[in-house]
C-alpha cells in the first residue's frame, strides 16, 4: 500500500510551503518507487507510440528538477547543467541506464531540487525560465500538475507490465 503522507493531520496544519513541499515529495517518491520490483527489461518495455517507457519517466522527471529548480533559479544553461535540450530528448534511454543509475539520478536532482530552494520564499522570483520571471509558488504548483501526471502514467505502464497489478496495490 502506498503511503500518502500529505494527508497526514500535521499537514492540514503546515504552512504552505510545507503542504507543496509534502506534496511534491510524495510525487517524487511515487515516480522513482514506480520502477521498484521491475527487470531492466520491463522498465524499459515500449507500450505506446510515444517514447515513454517507465524509466524514460522517471529519467524525465530528473531532467524535470533540473530545468525548474536549476535552470530557472541559477540561470545556468541546458548545456552547462549537463541536460538535453529539449523534454522530448528526456526521456532518450541510452545503453547504460539502468533502473540503479535512473533512480539514483532523480533522488540526486531531487535532493539538488530542495538545496536549491531552501532559502527561497514562495514569492521570490526565479529568472532563469524561458517564460521570464516566475514565482516560486507557480514553479511548485507546476512541477506538482506535472508530476502528477507522470505517476498517473506511470501507475497504467505499471498495470500493463505486471498484467493488472498497479504500484499502489
Amino acid at each position: 500500500m502506498v503511503s500518502h503522507p500529505s494527508v497526514q493531520p500535521a499537514v492540514f496544519q503546515a504552512s504552505l510551503r510545507e503542504q507543496f513541499e509534502a506534496f511534491l515529495d510524495e510525487h517524487r517518491s511515487a515516480l522513482h518507487d514506480s520502477l521498484d520490483g521491475l527487470t531492466e527489461e520491463q522498465a524499459r518495455r515500449s507500450l505506446v507510440t510515444s517514447k515513454t517507457t517507465l524509466l524514460g519517466l522517471v529519467k524525465h522527471a530528473a531532467f524535470v528538477e533540473r530545468v525548474w529548480f536549476d535552470e530557472a533559479i541559477s540561470c545556468r544553461s541546458r548545456t552547462e547543467i549537463g541536460i538535453p535540450a529539449s523534454p522530448d530528448e528526456s526521456f532518450d534511454l541510452r545503453d547504460g541506464d539502468t533502473i540503479a543509475s535512473v533512480q539514483g539520478a532523480y533522488r540526486q536532482a531531487c535532493a539538488a531540487s530542495r538545496r536549491a530552494t531552501a532559502e527561497l520564499t514562495l514569492d521570490d522570483l526565479l529568472l532563469g525560465n524561458r517564460r521570464g520571471p516566475l514565482p516560486l509558488r507557480w514553479v511548485y504548483l507546476h512541477t506538482l500538475r506535472e508530476l502528477a501526471q507522470h505517476c498517473g502514467h506511470a501507475d497504467i505502464l505499471r498495470e500493463q507490465i505486471l498484467d493488472g497489478t498497479t504500484h499502489a496495490g
